[in-house]
């Protein structure tokens, strides 16, 4: 007896209006983050926000982890070209950019730093950055005293940050693009000290 073979259909249309619901989605979550900073967040405020029936929504993110995983790759994709250095020379260089993308998105990196969804969201990447920068800074730090590699490492954390961008733009009154060159400028001189030392 023959066994029929079902081939499932994939709609070319019907994909690209998951993504353009997709997309809707994270735009209205970003709305949302920059006018309340996140704290009031639930979906039923977000379906109100995006237009979107609640449970397009969990068809889309079946929770709020899922929903904010893909918000942080989406925002992070917006920010710069590439956000995450790949070696120590690339902070440097990456940082005025990557702060003025924060500039552009001021009340979504600010949720990011002070909501309780946004320290859960940056908790859930904290494992994937600390090992993106021991690899970007692995070689520099090989040429630096041990306790100084340890050291250059936990500043470079500090320094390329959304924190150390807040900080600067907040108290020194420096724009995200001065912040960011602040910035480049304090880790090129802190490497070049540490590795002239050893």
């Amino acid at each position: 007896m023959k066994t029929l073979t079902v081939r499932k259909y994939v709609s070319p249309l019907r994909q690209s209006q998951a993504q353009e619901t997709r997309e809707r989605i994270l735009e209205a979550l970003a709305a949302l983050l920059a006018r309340t900073g996140g704290e009031d967040f639930s979906f039923d405020t977000l379906a109100k926000e995006s237009a979107i029936e609640r449970r397009t929504l969990f068809r889309h993110f079946a929770s709020k982890d899922a929903l904010f995983d893909a918000f942080w790759e989406w925002i992070n994709a917006r920010l710069a070209p590439a956000v995450m250095p790949k070696s120590s020379d690339d902070f440097e260089a990456l940082a005025p950019e990557v702060f003025d993308g924060f500039d552009a998105h001021e009340g979504v990196i600010r949720a990011s730093l002070h909501s309780a969804s946004g320290r859960a969201m940056r908790q859930r990447t904290l494992a994937a950055r600390r090992t993106a920068f021991d690899a970007a800074l692995r070689e520099a730090a090989c040429k630096m005293k041990e306790d100084d590699a340890k050291r250059f490492t936990a500043i470079v954390h500090l320094l390329y940050s959304a924190a150390a961008w807040e900080n600067l733009k907040d108290y020194a009154g420096l724009s995200g693009r001065q912040s960011g060159e602040t910035v480049s400028w304090a880790i090129a001189t802190l490497k070049e000290a540490l590795t002239r030392d050893r």
